[in-house]
């Protein structure tokens, strides 16, 4: 596969980190990041400002490829993160734009696109752990609305969202895999009830969400009834295969700051510490590659939907992550605790990386039943 790029895309490259330089210096201050009635309007001006500029439509207009540059030039640019619009532009928006009705696109995406409407997704529950076909959220028909009742548990950005991607059973009697339904559930609907769940890093972006007796419109069910455990393996690949892609730019700026770090502070002269520091370097290098070939393959795939090579990147992204973080805290030495240092947050957010958007035991039996061709576990 040819990894490099075309004279158009670096074209593009060009041009947007022009515009970038111009446009980075003009933001205001970025809010507290316990303050998220601020963050959503800072995360939603930054990509309103990205919509006017021609580069928002980047996320499901453009080739996978012209998407990784997008990311590549914004994270070494230190551009805002997508922040409170993640679940809109890189897990609703495009199964939306994959699987919706012309109806529903055209009411969903520009929104999402212009930075006016955030998202939150409704997938995990309390007693379903990593077997997200167990959920129980229960939604039964009842004319042109389906009634909704059950708990949500991790609900990323619930606190200020206006819509989410949720997922219910709709046939208790079905198959577990064949029962589930995806919704796009208005926030402020009578019986919805969001309370924040603090972090170990402090923060509140997640939340339990409870549901009772909601009424949804069928016409916001996305796919066929009963037909959501495939939307939902859409939802998925997008989340597993390119989402992580600003991150994977992002960890490589870091692995810079640290070797800086440890020149300064006289760490360097440990050899541990370099080897650890080049095998990090090496890594997350593929990873960048990986990234590139999952991007070129789901370029010529019909939706350019992401297969499930996404997996293979989640699994490995997850721990080589973490192993980042774990040197940076001996970088640090002591202040390693002190969570007015740089990274010690970070660090402490990359312990739910092997949890987070599929755990490392699913990624591991998605990847030997789907790639490797094992036997099903009984």
């Amino acid at each position: 596969m040819d990894l490099t790029y075309t004279p158009q895309e670096e074209d593009f490259r060009a041009r947007l980190r022009e515009w970038l330089a111009k446009v980075l210096p003009t933001l205001p201050p970025k809010p507290s990041p316990d303050d998220w009635p601020a963050r959503r309007a800072y995360d939603l001006g930054w990509q309103r400002a990205l919509y006017d500029a021609g580069y928002a439509g980047v996320h499901w207009d453009s080739s996978p490829t012209t998407r990784l540059i997008f990311w590549e030039e914004t994270e070494r640019a230190g551009a805002p993160y997508v922040g409170a619009c993640f679940v809109g532009l890189l897990h609703a928006g495009p199964t939306i734009a994959a699987e919706g009705t012309p109806a529903q696109r055209e009411r969903w995406l520009p929104p999402i696109l212009r930075g006016e409407e955030v998202w939150c997704q409704g997938f995990s529950e309390p007693e379903a752990g990593s077997d997200l076909a167990a959920l129980r959220t229960r939604a039964r028909r009842d004319g042109d609305d389906y009634v909704v009742s059950g708990t949500k548990l991790w609900t990323s950005h619930a606190g200020v969202a206006d819509w989410c991607e949720l997922l219910v059973r709709t046939d208790p009697a079905a198959p577990r895999h064949r029962g589930i339904t995806w919704l796009a559930m208005p926030m402020d609907a009578p019986g919805v009830t969001v309370r924040p769940l603090r972090t170990l890093a402090g923060s509140a972006e997640f939340a339990e969400m409870f549901l009772d007796e909601v009424r949804v419109p069928v016409a916001n069910r996305v796919g066929a009834e009963n037909d959501g455990w495939r939307v939902t393996m859409v939802t998925l690949s997008f989340e597993r295969g390119t989402a992580f892609a600003g991150e994977v730019v992002a960890c490589r700026r870091v692995l810079g700051e640290l070797a800086r770090e440890a020149r300064a502070d006289g760490r360097w002269d440990d050899p541990a510490l370099r080897r650890r520091l080049g095998r990090l370097n090496a890594e997350f290098r593929a990873l960048w590659r990986l990234v590139q070939c999952n991007a070129g393959e789901s370029e010529t795939a019909a939706g350019q939907v992401p297969g499930v090579a996404g997996s293979v990147f989640k699994l490995r992204y997850s721990h080589a992550r973490q192993e980042l973080y774990d040197t940076a805290a001996a970088v640090l030495g002591p202040d390693c605790l002190d969570l007015d240092r740089p990274w010690v947050l970070d660090r402490l957010s990359s312990l739910s990386y092997t949890i987070a958007a599929g755990t490392s035991q699913i990624q591991r039996t998605i990847v030997g039943e789907r790639i490797l061709g094992l036997p099903k576990g009984r």
